[in-house]
């Protein structure tokens, strides 16, 4: 059963324009390790970082929370799962409401265009 669902839709320059003026400070706070390394191999690496963007405001709509009330960046994590889809993985405070929701999947959907990155997610219990 759904029991959380989130969709966001990031503008790439702007996201271009956050690491051209706060280059890793921004990569940093927003970022883990893992998803910039993934990213920075990409020849258009801030179509990829904002589609990661779009996924973490995703993720933290699914859970009811938005990231400013109690979930951060880092928290909401975008994995490559087996056969190179997208997932998310949830850590620290985010992985504790996911808890509490009985959530057991988080499917994420990934799409971007030359000038838009979008993701959805959708929580379910497994019931």
């Amino acid at each position: 059963m759904i029991v959380g669902s989130g969709i966001d839709l990031v503008e790439i320059a702007r996201i271009q324009h956050s690491m051209d003026r706060y280059g890793d400070r921004f990569l940093d706070r927003v970022y883990t390790a893992a998803e910039k390394a993934y990213c920075l191999r990409k020849r258009h690496a801030a179509e990829s970082f904002a589609a990661r963007f779009a996924a973490k405001e995703a993720g933290a709509k699914a859970l009811g929370t938005g990231i400013s009330q109690g979930v951060n960046w880092l928290e909401i994590e975008v994995v490559r799962e087996s056969g190179g889809r997208p997932g998310l993985q949830f850590h620290g405070r985010a992985a504790e409401r996911a808890e509490r929701m009985g959530v057991r999947n988080a499917a994420l959907s990934l799409t971007h265009t030359g000038t838009l990155a979008m993701a959805s997610v959708v929580l379910e219990d497994g019931r």
